[in-house]
């Protein structure tokens, strides 16, 4: 009797445990998916449907009109190509500068490795905008220590093209570059040092090692930090229309549509309805997140195993 009553109470342990779970995930995947839906909803809406109190999620006037709009002012598809350039381009670079630096961090020891490894996670913490006025400065007139001037007579400016990007992911200060140099750290960390032992015994030095032991074993580091970066870069409007504030890319493009729209439509006066900004405008963020989600499908298994890997949850 007591055995059935204790089975009785665990049977109900478990059946409120997977209810409370079934709530949190259904909690969490409205709030994700909310937002998307809601864009959907927008984007496929005509103007009157705006200020009709009937419609809600289905509109009752069904058009691609928003779409048209959106893809003509943003010029999608040569935007399209430009931010797929831009994202692959810094993302490639600065998964092989943070690897580099994250195998020294986790193998190299040497005097005040500590102390930089602080650094490198203070950059983490720190808020972007508190460096971003000498950021801006200094690649307004870029000097390279002073050899730039030296050789041409005057500094560089870097703003308005794809260097600044280029530059700090080339020496790991690109965006969120801490949270990639942390990540390899706790990956090669994991590694045995066993294997880089047979490798020195075998003849093979610290570069050798590195690109013949250590990167094929890091895979799911490596594809962690190639999504996260790309994603994270693709959708940048802090850094990206700081640095390129007339280039075509999605987050400059997406900042400039209302007024681009309104221009178009009204010459430039302040008589266009702000409503319908906001729908073309949801309409070109649809069209911005659009390619991600498609990537996502084909890559999310590699995800979820290279996030399990990594340990960075859990």
């Amino acid at each position: 009797m007591r055995n059935s009553r204790l089975l009785s109470v665990e049977s109900w342990k478990r059946w409120i445990w997977s209810f409370v779970r079934l709530v949190l995930i259904v909690g969490l995947s409205f709030l994700i998916l909310y937002p998307i839906l809601q864009k959907i909803s927008t984007a496929i809406k005509d103007k009157e449907d705006l200020y009709s109190p009937i419609v809600v999620w289905v509109p009752i006037h069904f058009t691609w009109d928003n779409f048209k709009q959106a893809i003509k002012i943003m010029d999608y598809w040569d935007t399209l190509v430009n931010t797929f350039a831009l994202s692959a381009s810094t993302t490639i670079l600065t998964a092989a500068t943070c690897a580099l630096a994250g195998y020294g961090f986790a193998r190299l020891k040497f005097k005040g490795s500590n102390l930089l490894f602080a650094g490198v996670v203070l950059t983490i913490l720190v808020p972007p905008s508190t460096i971003l006025i000498p950021l801006y400065l200094n690649l307004k007139d870029f000097t390279l220590m002073g050899l730039i001037p030296l050789l041409t007579g005057k500094s560089a400016n870097l703003l308005n093209t794809y260097w600044p990007f280029i530059l700090t992911a080339l020496t790991a200060n690109s965006l969120k570059a801490g949270l990639y140099i942390f990540i390899f750290r706790q990956f090669f960390r994991g590694i045995p040092k066993e294997v880089e032992e047979a490798a020195y015994i075998d003849g093979a030095g610290v570069g050798r090692t590195f690109s013949r032991i250590m990167l094929p074993n890091a895979i799911p580091a490596i594809i962690t930090v190639l999504l996260f970066s790309f994603v994270w870069q693709w959708n940048d409007s802090f850094f990206t229309t700081t640095y390129l504030s007339s280039g075509k890319v999605m987050s400059v493009q997406l900042a400039a549509l209302p007024y681009n729209l309104n221009s178009l439509i009204s010459g430039g006066s302040s008589q266009a309805d702000p409503f319908y900004l906001s729908m073309v405008q949801d309409t070109g963020i649809l069209l911005a997140i659009l390619p991600l989600i498609i990537i996502y499908f084909f890559v999310q298994r590699y995800f979820v195993e290279g996030i399990e890997r990594t340990g960075i949850v859990g």
